[in-house]
């Protein structure tokens, strides 16, 4: 059987940079756990090499426990560089505004990653930054989305000032045993077992107004990026995956919202789906799936939250989803389940 479809995602192989010289200033052979996770020590040469998101996401978790370093992933964020972003850095320093730059970023992301969803909402003097990662059945993201966030405050930083730091972290897995080095990293403490992941910044922070780069040299990477996305082909599947991911917290995730969202009816948005094998019922209940277990294994969020979260209005609905897909209750999965994770847990102590 080959992998799904969310697990075929590529993303370029400068996610990585650092890895290789993190992995031995703790002592431990790089290479070892890139073929565990069935990539080469080659692929990292190229920063441009397409390489698959699961196999990203299997070689961060597995490094933070082998090293018991359950900051891995914000170590790996201090060794990358704004230059990592590739042509984007380009057209990022020439905004006038890190608002502006934030909305560039927000178009050209799925050039870096097709596995990256990112939101901006205004909010009166604030602006929140949502991110989430697609999810892939059985991996577990909190690494991911560590280093993913982690990213996107050195984007800030590099974009606003040295000494900047948003207003509020969030993520939705629960805390780490130690908070010392989340608080290093972001200059105050994160919140975990919330409701989204990203930050929160000041609006009057982000329309500072910027000294830009080389106009000449952003409008040549801006033209690369702009044919980059034209011959970029996406499947009815992936953008209707998307959508769901992005839809399913506030409960309006219908087909017809998301044909809406595509500017399609819902018939074409079913034939689509059909042609690759799929039915929107299929996808959002796989989808559900893999959401319900990443937020059960690696979170303490109440049930009612979870619920929501998966765009059930109230949680006995979401107890009866539930029970019907995996065989029992929420209570017996997670009572089976936690005596894993504490094991888990104390790996890192």
């Amino acid at each position: 059987m080959g992998m799904p479809p969310s697990s075929s995602r590529l993303i370029r192989s400068a996610s990585l940079g650092g890895y290789a010289d993190l992995m031995r200033s703790l002592g431990h052979d790089p290479s070892t756990l890139l073929r565990a996770a069935g990539l080469s020590a080659r692929l990292l040469d190229n920063p441009e090499t397409r390489i698959p998101i699961h196999s990203v996401r299997v070689l961060l978790e597995t490094a933070a426990r082998t090293t018991g370093v359950e900051d891995f992933a914000l170590r790996l964020a201090a060794r990358r560089s704004f230059s990592d972003l590739g042509p984007i850095s380009l057209v990022l320093k020439d905004e006038p505004t890190p608002r502006q730059a934030l909305d560039s970023l927000c178009r050209y992301l799925k050039l870096l990653s097709a596995g990256m969803i990112v939101r901006i909402e205004d909010a009166g003097a604030n602006v929140l930054i949502r991110q989430e990662l697609m999810p892939i059945a059985g991996l577990a993201t909190r690494q991911s989305m560590e280093l993913t966030v982690a990213m996107m405050f050195r984007i800030l930083r590099e974009l606003i000032g040295p000494q900047w730091r948003p207003l509020q972290v969030s993520f939705m897995h629960r805390a780490p045993a130690d908070l010392a080095a989340h608080r290093a990293f972001f200059g105050l403490s994160p919140l975990f077992d919330q409701a989204w992941n990203g930050m929160v910044c000041s609006l009057a922070d982000l329309q500072l107004l910027r000294t830009q780069g080389d106009p000449g040299v952003a409008r040549f990477a801006r033209d690369y990026l702009e044919t980059a996305l034209d011959r970029r082909t996406e499947g009815m599947q992936a953008a209707c995956t998307e959508l769901i991911v992005a839809l399913l917290p506030g409960g309006r995730c219908t087909a017809q919202q998301v044909a809406r969202h595509l500017g399609v009816d819902r018939r074409t948005l079913h034939r689509h789906l059909s042609a690759e094998g799929q039915s929107f019922s299929e996808l959002l209940n796989r989808i559900r799936t893999e959401l319900a277990l990443r937020h059960l294994q690696e979170s303490n969020l109440p049930l009612g939250e979870v619920a929501s979260l998966l765009g059930f209005s109230i949680p006995s609905s979401f107890c009866h989803w539930f029970r019907a897909s995996f065989g029992a209750s929420v209570s017996d999965w997670r009572r089976q389940r936690a005596g894993q994770e504490g094991q888990s847990h104390l790996n890192f102590q």
